[in-house]
């Protein structure tokens, strides 16, 4: 699909299966990640893991998410975004099936660089194809996308404890969506047009939004806010196991978190598509993650689904807002996915490296209360930075850069 292929009037048929399209890429993209948390103590127990060794499972991906959002454009420019997202979704299939064989640490971390390498190829791109399909409806399709997103992470979270008591395997069980995986590349192969070389000449060489303030501060905002995700998808599940409850139960509890980002993620962009300020429905989000993380630090004895509720409800709404946003900064298709894959390619190399510094706090200070502190303080920065992303000034913010 090029950025001139609009799905807004397509046949419905087409139209519908764009859609699909939309949904399945979404539904692979956090399984690999939410699937670790509650088989952790079955994993740190077969391969010796600790802890922090587990949490590099999730903060590596993360970290390659951020670095392949800097190479984005330049990947489109010369395979197109059909070409990246197959090549990402049988990246991921092939990570996943690592899984089924991975006995040890090694291997594990392997699948997790080669996971982490095909997701972070489709996140960087698929925005700016999902901006090209609709580029009437981008609140409602990034919704759509970012739900997807989130329920695939709900799926990992509450299947992969399950599927590991049922075939005594959570080698298998961490293996089971990489046919998922193959779906997908096949329906991009499908449903996403060939680039044409001639409409991308076009529009002329690709501005470098990396190095503007306005993509550095949209950095920041997506960084910090996904941090939070990054630290309860690898936190969450061991902390409540360690107040008593069960891996099954752990594995609900992210679940249910991750339901929750569905329901946000698809629900606020709705809900705002006739604001064109979107920050009041942003700070609504960093509200609700702040009730969240809250509620673990002053009452950890909190019913722990409402806990859950209240954090995917906050982290599913930043992540399709701040999505939304960074696309609203540009008319054009190819311009606004590259300035969203600059966004992303910082925040997620933020979103990997805070995490990882306060989990490697929390083996000297073994406190968990500190962890949920410190991602409730970067909530509070986000906040303030954020009053900063008045759409009034967009064009101004971007006016010498395309």
């Amino acid at each position: 699909m090029t950025a001139g292929t609009s799905q807004d009037s397509a046949p419905a048929g087409r139209s519908l299966a764009f859609v699909t399209l939309i949904i399945v890429v979404g539904l692979n993209l956090r399984p690999f990640l939410t699937a670790i948390g509650p088989l952790a103590p079955q994993i740190s127990e077969a391969t010796g893991m600790s802890m922090t060794a587990l949490s590099v499972m999730t903060f590596l991906p993360m970290f390659l998410m951020g670095v392949m959002g800097f190479t984005a454009p330049r990947l489109q420019a010369a395979f197109g975004g059909r070409g990246v997202v197959i090549a990402g979704m049988l990246l991921l299939g092939i990570g996943l099936a690592l899984r089924g064989v991975a006995h040890g640490q090694v291997l594990l971390l392997a699948s997790a660089f080669i996971c982490g390498l095909g997701v972070a190829a489709v996140q960087a791109v698929f925005p700016g194809i999902l901006k090209a399909g609709f580029p009437h409806r981008v609140s409602a399709m990034t919704g759509l996308y970012s739900a997807a997103l989130m329920g695939g992470g709900a799926l990992g979270a509450y299947l992969s404890p399950r599927i590991a008591t049922a075939i005594a395997s959570w080698e298998l069980a961490l293996a089971i969506f990489a046919p998922l995986a193959l779906m997908g590349a096949f329906l991009a192969a499908v449903m996403i047009k060939r680039p044409d070389p001639r409409k991308r000449s076009e529009l002329g060489p690709m501005p470098a939004y990396w190095r503007t303030p306005r993509a550095i501060l949209l950095m920041f905002c997506f960084g910090l806010v996904n941090s939070g995700y990054s630290l309860t998808v690898a936190w969450l599940a061991p902390f409540f196991q360690s107040l008593g409850h069960s891996a099954a139960t752990g594995g609900t509890i992210v679940a249910v978190m991750a339901l929750a980002q569905t329901a946000t993620a698809l629900g606020l962009p709705i809900l705002s598509r006739r604001s064109r300020d979107k920050r009041p429905w942003f700070w609504l989000a960093l509200t609700l993650q702040l009730l969240g993380f809250g509620a673990l630090i002053f009452v950890p004895g909190l019913n722990p689904y409402l806990i859950a509720a209240l954090l995917g409800a906050g982290l599913g709404g930043c992540f399709a807002l701040a999505l939304v946003i960074s696309l609203d900064h540009l008319a054009d298709p190819w311009r606004a996915g590259a300035l969203s894959a600059a966004m992303q390619g910082g925040g997620f190399i933020i979103a990997a490296l805070v995490p990882l510094l306060i989990s490697a706090l929390h083996g000297f200070v073994p406190d968990f209360a500190l962890i949920w502190a410190l991602q409730s303080a970067l909530i509070l920065i986000v906040a303030v930075l954020t009053l900063r992303l008045d759409p009034d000034r967009y064009a101004q913010a971007l006016a010498s850069h395309g």
